[in-house]
């Protein structure tokens, strides 16, 4: 990834709120059907795994396949009922794991 992931979502919430949280990465995404000017094919990269835990549960997780756009968003909604750590985890192609994390006051 280029750069830091964007991450929203609020710090605080009330016991038992559903909050939206929604994600960007900045990502050069290559799909592995583009070949270079010399006819070599450019290998596939791209982020093929987002997971999101809280308070290591898993919340929300996927698999990409080729045809995702580059700069992957996600939005998604979470019950929270304490407080805690957000861990998000982005996985490409080469192996390269790129995670974030976010904390939130319930109460």
């Amino acid at each position: 990834m280029t750069e830091k992931p964007r991450i929203r979502l609020p710090k605080r919430a009330r016991k038992g709120e559903i909050i939206q949280i929604r994600t960007l990465a900045s990502h050069v995404m290559e799909s592995g059907f583009r070949r270079d000017r010399a006819g070599n094919v450019v290998p596939r990269k791209i982020i093929n795994r987002f997971t999101c835990t809280f308070n290591d549960r898993p919340v929300f997780a996927c698999d990409l396949e080729p045809a995702i756009a580059a700069n992957p968003y996600f939005e998604f909604s979470v019950k929270v009922t304490e407080n805690g750590t957000f861990k998000f985890s982005w996985v490409d192609d080469d192996g390269t794991v790129v995670t974030a994390e976010e904390a939130i006051i319930v109460r």
